[in-house]
């Protein structure tokens, strides 16, 4: 077997061996545990059972050992209160501090399903269920891991954390953005952080593309539908500018890991486009009614895009705002009477925890000794918490690291392997050790 070094230190073969085999019986149990965290339909939107599933979790790791604390989110409605829950195992110094956090609430299930998507069954070496890879699997991984780690007996010198988080599926600002922002998980008290969201048991995601999401609002000059040539079409201009966006793109590559590959590049999605006026309850035939309603014969004189666009390290938000004003002021220069309202929806930075960082070569040498692989570095396309831990938290050294495959968000029939549950557990626990032992 392996063993785990810790810059000159080694951790002895025996204590490597003796997590591992903890750690493995403890991979079953978190199954188990994930399948009940399943059972709890977290659903956001609207924001579901929140305070049910973050009890689940509380007295789990009340169990485990460790202090627990809930922590309301603002936005809170009184039926669907935004609760978080941490909890706290002490060791014989503050520091090093180390917080393993994972979101509870999950996408609604959508269509297409072949198995209850909130029964969390376990079947044939899978575990199935809406949030089975995203990513209450990795919660259960890693309540596990420290449950395996203090079944071992090691005495630990550093704080260890494990928190559940709401809101991370509409941008985790009652969540993790929030407990930094009031102080509670920064840079002053944690020193390294690990997201067990799905990128499967040899993956360590060091960071994400950022991006910058937009609204923008064209408008022309109305005419009868008979003679366009009167008006200006809003809707020629926005598709203009949907085109012009796009062509903008260019064929930068980036050096941050980035998968899948096609995510090594700029991307662009325009999320919706409406515009034009609609009689309402008018149907083909002329009588009222009849159908879902016929465009009224006008030119279009406002239309309204919604664009995502994902950039690169490389690039920058402003190297992507100048782009587009760029791209908005050659369609005004083309198309006389049309203007342009621009409405910035979010913007989230790049992230890029380095790779010869303390936490990564730690997590690097524990998945090694886990499943005899070299771990593989890669950045996702998309963001997720890691923004408000690096952004608002100031904290350096954090990184992705949780079983199951990232194609499986948000799908029917999710599904999380078990084995990969299994070794994620013991990976996790031989980094806690190797970190903080």
């Amino acid at each position: 077997m392996t063993s785990v070094q810790s810059g000159s230190a080694r951790m002895a073969s025996g204590l490597a061996d003796r997590v591992l085999s903890e750690a493995a019986v403890c991979g079953e149990e978190a199954a188990h545990f994930a399948s009940e965290l399943i059972r709890v339909p977290s659903v956001n939107p609207p924001g579901d059972a929140y305070r049910e599933c973050a009890e689940l979790l509380g007295v789990r790791l009340e169990a485990g050992g460790f202090e627990t604390e809930y922590i309301r989110g603002p936005g809170s409605d009184p039926k669907r209160p935004k609760i978080n829950v941490l909890g706290l195992r002490r060791g014989r110094r503050s520091r090093p501090a180390l917080h393993l956090n994972g979101h509870i609430d999950v996408v609604p299930p959508g269509d297409g399903w072949t198995v209850d998507p909130f029964g969390g069954e376990i079947r044939d070496g899978w575990l199935y269920g809406r949030g089975s890879a995203d990513m209450k699997a990795g919660i259960a991984a890693a309540v596990f891991a420290a449950e395996a780690v203090r079944r071992s007996g090691v005495n630990l010198r550093g704080t260890l954390e494990i928190s559940g988080t709401v809101d991370e599926e509409s941008g985790g600002h009652a969540g993790v953005a929030h407990l930094a922002q009031i102080g509670r998980v920064t840079c002053r008290t944690t020193d390294y952080v690990i997201i067990p969201e799905p990128f499967s048991p040899t993956r360590i995601c060091i960071g994400h593309r950022g991006v910058l999401w937009f609204r923008i609002v064209a408008r022309g000059r109305i005419a009868h539908g008979s003679m366009p040539f009167l008006g200006v079409s809003a809707i020629d201009a926005a598709a203009e500018v949907a085109l012009g966006l796009r062509e903008a793109l260019g064929d930068l590559v980036t050096e941050l890991p980035v998968v899948p590959e096609g995510a090594r590049q700029p991307t662009l999605n325009v999320n919706s486009i409406a515009g034009g006026q609609v009689i309402p309850g008018l149907g083909a035939t002329g009588e009222a009614g009849a159908g879902q309603g016929l465009p009224s014969p006008c030119v279009a004189d406002e239309c309204e895009l919604v664009v995502d666009r994902r950039y690169l390290l490389e690039e920058g938000a402003d190297a992507v705002r100048a782009e587009v004003r760029k791209v908005l002021a050659g369609v005004e220069a083309r198309r006389p009477g049309v203007r342009f309202e621009v409405d910035e929806v979010l913007s989230v930075e790049p992230t890029h925890t380095p790779d010869d960082c303390t936490l990564v070569e730690s997590l690097s040498r524990s998945i090694e000794a886990a499943t005899a692989e070299s771990a593989d570095l890669v950045a996702s396309p998309g963001t997720y918490d890691h923004k408000h831990f690096h952004r608002i938290g100031g904290i350096g050294q954090c990184v992705a690291y949780g079983p199951g495959e990232l194609e499986q968000a948000h799908q029917p029939d999710e599904r999380c392997a078990l084995a990969d549950i299994t070794r994620t557990t013991q990976a996790l626990a031989l980094t806690i050790v190797d970190l903080l032992s």
